[in-house]
This record gives structure tokens, C-alpha cells and sequence, in this order.
């Protein structure tokens, strides 16, 4: 693998769709030098600076009293859906816009680990808090980041830990918190889960300021024996017992690799993931991760967020009818960020490779050859009629065409459009 082939595989897996420029740049630096820029950016974000986080109204719906009627509640939860929307905007708007594409991506990874929804937890405020504690805590160790995440308020409402009470012990939180997000299956038992159940409760979620806060009469303050040890645990000490567990640096590490660089390829032996950026590090360095290259099928979010990326689209300037296309585009492909399906987060591989997905991937990837930048188009434009299939492939920073596709391509040199829409439907673009 020659070095322009190592950085543009780093890039595309690392970050939301490196522009050929980016690829430029990283295959003067080399692959090293590359990876270090990647993990440990030396500037400031000024494309995370100029897309500040919105400034929400108060939730719509914790203005109501028992005595609001149907229709005031409708209209509250029909502004609370807008509010939802809005963030849903402003986080794609970031992902196109970031610099430091490394951490934007990682939070999207950290968005489907911790799977929450906003189908559920219906407050805006609380949704982009949620995406706030991931972006703070998800660079470093793991103990913080559980530690921080047991007392998020949309979790809590996810998961029902507000009706965790020591009178009625709810589970749920306990168990997926073992089963999806820290230890995995077989590293606990029924008894573990129980007495982590008792361990959460106390904790609610104000639904006038959406801040979550303890309970002391709610809580169980007795013993409790969890996975050997015994204590009064209270959240943050089984947050933390959970997180200094080997087996929960072993299986973290198995999902960042799992997302990272698929499943054709094993892990390397010894993997762990007790810091977020050294096993980054770790995988990206791994003669193991060079062998995956071209085998991981883009998720939705990554094949829109990369060509907006590259073909210098940005999602704010669009027209109101193209930015609905948008995300009705997300919609049609089963990806849109806050709305993830289950607890379990997103599919993966051969799940996005269904005929309705390709119908979808079609009809959003001619609305973005349409919104294509004029500059972008016009280098496309540039190139000779017989050379715009390889100038596709730099545009797109693919690595090259097989036979079949070229052949599929070439008719369409004449029609810069509609060969942008071929290449972002291409095998070779569809899987990195």
C-alpha cells in the first residue's frame, strides 16, 4: 500500500470523508505524522467555532399544567419535535463543517454505543446534553465517561431510571448498562443486575429544567454485591466498578474496533480500551487495520456527511426544500443522528445494502450532484472527457475503479452531474 493509499484508508475510516486536498496534505505529512495530527489536533476548531451549538427555548412541554387541554399539549409536543429537528440540523451542519474530524466522527461512534433516542426522550435540551457529555468525556479514560453518563438525563429517561425507586427496583438502565455499553454478555449475572439496580436508584429527571438530579428517599442506600464486591454502592461507585473491569476495556475496545475497522479482520490480540485515544491509536497503527481496507460498508451517516464534505455542500446554505430532501434522504436510508432504532444501536455491513437503501442512495445522491459547489463541479468539468473518471476518483478519494465500474462511468464524462451521482452509488465509494 503506497502512503497516499494509507493516509486516504486513515482518513476515511478516522474522519467524515477527507476532500482530496485533506488527502494532499496528509500524504506530504506521511502516515505517521498523519495519525498524531489526527489524535492530538495542535489548533483550535474553527469550523466547530463558526457552528456553535444552538440556544434552545424552554421545553414546549414542561410548560403544561393538568390543566392544559389536548390541543396545547399537541403543540407542544409538535415544537418539541422542531427542537429536536433543530439539533438534528445543527449536528450534521457540524459533522460537514468540523476541522477535527477525528472527535466528530468519534462522538457519532459514542452516539451509537450509548444508543439513546429522542423518540422517546422527546426533549431537545436533553438530547443535546446527551451529545455534550459524549463530546467531553468521550477523548479519555472510560470511568469518567460512565460515571458521567449514569446521571445523563436523556439516558435516564431512555432507560427508566427515573421509575428506579428502592421500593420498585427497574432494571433496565442496570442491564444494558452491563450488557451494551461496559462489560458485555457473560460478564455479569442476574444477581449483578439486580443488585446494579438498586445501586441507580434515586436518580430523576426535572421535567421543567431537564436536569437530572439525586433523590436521597428514592435511593437504596443498603449493601449490595456487585460482580464480587460488596459496599453501599450509589451510582457513581458502581459507575466506577464497572469501568476499572478488564472485561469492559476489552469489549469497548471490541466495539471501537468494530465500528472502526468491521469485522473481515480480527482485532489484534490484546486490544483494550481504558482511554479512548490510545486504542485509536492502537487500531489505526495495527498492521491488522491496513488489511480492512475495503471492507466496511459506510453507514448512512458517513456516506451523506462525506459527499456533502467533499463536494463543498453545506447543509445550512442549502435551499429549504433540498435541506428536507436531506434529511427525508437520512430518513429513507434508516440513519438519522437522535434516532436511533433500538438500545442496540445502529446495524452494520451487509444491513445498508438493501434494494430499498439503494433506491434511497439514488434519489440523494442526485440532489447532491444538483447542490454540487460550482467550483467543485467546474475542476470535474475541467479534466479531459476521458480523464473524468480518475478526476471522479480523486474528487470522491476513491482508489481507484474496477473495470466494471469505469465502464459504468464512462458513458456518463459528458454529463459532470450525473456522473457525481453515479460515483456516490458506486461499490468503490458505497464500502471503504
Amino acid at each position: 500500500m503506497s502512503d497516499r493509499e494509507a493516509v486516504a484508508h486513515l482518513l476515511r475510516r478516522a474522519t467524515f470523508g477527507p476532500t482530496a486536498d485533506e488527502v494532499d496534505a496528509a500524504e506530504r505529512a506521511g502516515p505517521a505524522a498523519t495519525l498524531d495530527r489526527l489524535l492530538t489536533p495542535a489548533r483550535a476548531d474553527r469550523g466547530a467555532a463558526a457552528t456553535p451549538p444552538p440556544v434552545l427555548a424552554a421545553d414546549p412541554y414542561a410548560q403544561l399544567t393538568g390543566e392544559s387541554t389536548r390541543e396545547q399539549r399537541q403543540q407542544a409536543n409538535a415544537e418539541r419535535r422542531k427542537q429536536v429537528q433543530q439539533v438534528t440540523g445543527w449536528w450534521l451542519e457540524r459533522m460537514v463543517a468540523a476541522e477535527d474530524g477525528l472527535t466528530e466522527k468519534l462522538l457519532f461512534f459514542w452516539h451509537g454505543h450509548w444508543a439513546t433516542s429522542a423518540q422517546k426522550v422527546k426533549s431537545a435540551r436533553a438530547m443535546q446534553g446527551h451529545l455534550e457529555t459524549l463530546r467531553r468525556h468521550g477523548r479519555g479514560p472510560l470511568s469518567p465517561l460512565v460515571a458521567a453518563m449514569v446521571r445523563d438525563p436523556a439516558l435516564i429517561i431512555w432507560l427508566d431510571g427515573q421509575k428506579n425507586t428502592r421500593k420498585a427496583p427497574n432494571e433496565n438502565l442496570a442491564r444494558e448498562l452491563m450488557e451494551l455499553f461496559t462489560l458485555g454478555i457473560g460478564n455479569y449475572t442476574e444477581a449483578d443486575v439486580k443488585a446494579g439496580a438498586r445501586a441507580l436508584t434515586g436518580w430523576v429527571v426535572d421535567r421543567r429544567t431537564g436536569a437530572a438530579r439525586f433523590e436521597a428517599r428514592r435511593h437504596d442506600p443498603g449493601e449490595k454485591t456487585i460482580l464480587g464486591h460488596s459496599g453501599r454502592f450509589d451510582a457513581e461507585a458502581y459507575a466506577g466498578l464497572l469501568a476499572a473491569q478488564p472485561a469492559a476495556a476489552t469489549f469497548v475496545a471490541g466495539r471501537l474496533w468494530f465500528r472502526y475497522a468491521g469485522t473481515d479482520i480480527p482485532a489484534p490480540q490484546g486490544l483494550a480500551g481504558a482511554d479512548t485515544i490510545a486504542t485509536l491509536r492502537a487500531i489505526f497503527s495495527s498492521p491488522a487495520f491496513a488489511q480492512t481496507r475495503g471492507t466496511l460498508v459506510k453507514q448512512p451517516v458517513e456516506w451523506m456527511v462525506g459527499a456533502l464534505r467533499q463536494l463543498g455542500i453545506r447543509p445550512s446554505a442549502l435551499a429549504e426544500q433540498q435541506h428536507k430532501q436531506l434529511l427525508a434522504g437520512l430518513n429513507a436510508l434508516d440513519q438519522v443522528p437522535l434516532r436511533p432504532p433500538s438500545v442496540g444501536g445502529w446495524p452494520a455491513g451487509a444491513a445498508w445494502l438493501t434494494t430499498s437503501s439503494l433506491q434511497a442512495r439514488l434519489r440523494t445522491a442526485g440532489m447532491l450532484a444538483a447542490a454540487t459547489a460550482p467550483a467543485v463541479l467546474a475542476r470535474l468539468a475541467a479534466a479531459p472527457a476521458t480523464g473524468r473518471p480518475d478526476a471522479l476518483a480523486r474528487l470522491l478519494v476513491v482508489d481507484g475503479w474496477s473495470a466494471r465500474t469505469r465502464a459504468a462511468l464512462t458513458p456518463l464524462a459528458g454529463e459532470p452531474r450525473k456522473l457525481l451521482a453515479a460515483g456516490l452509488v458506486s461499490p468503490e465509494y458505497t464500502v471503504s
